[in-house]
């Protein structure tokens, strides 16, 4: 496990409507401060990666489909420098990633049709200055196979 990175489990709560789901909630252990809440979504087969951020963390939640979320700790001096995470992320498993600052992190969708993953950033996005430091999804140093 990368240091910083949680894992949320989430559950559904069910009644004779429909359900409900808490996603992140201001007494979670992670959470620090709200900066927007945005939706994005990935093709089948398309990979949105890789980037990570100075001044922010993310907390990631997939909406639908179903998604392969990859984390990399490139952070100089952390304890897990180097390593990877692999997580599988659908909707019969629903979970909460909390990427902290400096870990590059980025998803693969995996249905016919689009996933949609929700993003809670400690920080509002800067239109003028962004937060966001890419590499190609395949060209790079980070030991990650999307399975191309």
């Amino acid at each position: 496990m990368i240091d910083g990175v949680v894992v949320k489990k989430l559950k559904f709560i069910k009644d004779g409507r429909g359900k409900l789901m808490e996603v992140i909630r201001n007494d979670d252990s992670f959470f620090t401060r709200f900066g927007q809440a945005y939706v994005t979504t990935a093709k089948p087969g398309v990979v949105k990666a890789w980037h990570y951020h100075k001044t922010q963390d993310d907390n990631i939640a997939l909406v639908s489909g179903r998604i392969r979320f990859g984390l990399y700790d490139a952070r100089e001096g952390s304890r897990t420098h180097g390593e990877v995470m692999d997580i599988l992320m659908d909707e019969e498993n629903p979970k909460l990633v909390h990427v902290p600052r400096g870990v590059y992190h980025g998803f693969k969708g995996l249905e016919r049709e689009e996933s949609m993953v929700m993003n809670v950033p400690t920080e509002a996005y800067n239109h003028g200055e962004p937060d966001e430091y890419r590499v190609d999804p395949f060209e790079n140093d980070i030991p990650f196979d999307w399975g191309k």
